[in-house]
């Protein structure tokens, strides 16, 4: 089976056959005609926070692809042992360095992650609890910023839209 998403697989991992499609739950889905089995092609859920100081919101600038040096929340995967809680707070301390207190639930966003891997992220507002502001772990660069006035273009649509919201909110 050929195709443009990287994670279908050609050969069935259990019997080795040739994978083909076919419609399963109203979808059309990589399905193995030797052994029946199912390739779900799900996405990969993340969390991410959105930490403001007065007005300005925390923003990391990636430090790796996808999306090198282009600026977002912080944000990651959530790991196989995690609540998706645990994975915003983990993900703030190691980008940001900050220690957070998740506040509310803000957002839910489906998208992309380039070249081809959907997504699904909790974002989550905190406030800061203690830790000190530096880059870390997949982040170059640390900072908090005034809405529209971004260091550099943002990353991701889901980050976007989620920072425009905000934005909104903010300003009424």
């Amino acid at each position: 089976m050929t195709g443009t998403n990287r994670h279908v697989f050609r050969y069935c991992p259990h019997c080795q056959s040739e994978m083909g499609l076919r419609q399963n739950g109203g979808v059309d889905r990589p399905v193995c005609p030797g052994c029946g089995f199912v390739q779900y092609l799900n996405p990969a859920p993340g969390a991410g926070v959105i930490v403001l100081r007065d007005r300005r919101v925390c923003l990391v600038k990636r430090k790796f692809e996808p999306r090198k040096g282009l600026w977002s929340l912080p944000t990651g995967f959530m790991e196989w042992d995690e609540d998706v809680q645990l994975t915003a707070r983990r993900e703030a301390l190691e980008e940001t360095g900050l220690e957070v207190r998740l506040t509310e639930l803000y957002a839910v966003e489906s998208g992309v992650l380039p070249p081809d891997i959907p997504v699904l992220v909790v974002f989550y507002r905190a406030v800061e609890v203690g830790g000190e502001l530096q880059a870390g772990d997949d982040a170059a660069e640390v900072g908090f910023f005034e809405f529209g006035q971004w260091p550099g273009p943002i990353a991701f649509a889901a980050h976007r839209r989620v920072l425009a919201r905000l934005e909104k909110e903010l300003s009424t």
